[in-house]
């Protein structure tokens, strides 16, 4: 019984790996798996949302998508932004449901509601809709150059 312990084995380093070498465990002194060090690069890809069930990284995007991106870029960049200073109304972001705090980064949206300028900016990479009234926020912009 006692040698069923000590008989060689692939250990589960080896099976990650896809080695086929087997290994004594005691005598292993290996560093991180290999997946592990690929993850940066991958993270580093940005993720896009072409429609709101769509989920593509930068290099799966298809020029029409990428067209719609830059668009929509374009759009959020111009709503104005500011600096949450204790004294506003709203006192809290219903996207992450956080509170605001004194020098939080907002973004105010055409009918007037405020977010966190990191929490709005991803939702309307998704969806040009105010999450809190659903006004279409891509509307009240193009209806505002054209008033100016």
């Amino acid at each position: 019984m006692g040698n069923c312990l000590k008989r060689s084995t692939t250990d589960d380093i080896s099976l990650l790996r896809g080695s086929d070498s087997v290994r004594d465990s005691s005598s292993d002194q290996l560093g991180p798996p290999a997946y592990q060090e690929a993850l940066p690069i991958q993270a580093a890809s940005p993720v896009y949302h072409p429609s709101p069930s769509v989920t593509r990284t930068v290099t799966q995007l298809t020029e029409e998508e990428q067209v719609k991106i830059a668009k929509r870029i374009g759009l959020i960049q111009h709503l104005p932004t500011g600096t949450y200073d204790g004294c506003k109304k709203a006192r809290e972001c219903v996207i992450c449901m956080g509170e605001f705090l004194v020098g939080d980064a907002l973004r105010y949206l055409p009918c007037m509601h405020t977010y966190h300028m990191t929490c709005i900016d991803d939702w309307l990479m998704r969806s040009l809709t105010c999450p809190s009234c659903l006004e279409p926020v891509d509307a009240a912009l193009l209806t505002s150059y054209e008033t100016n």
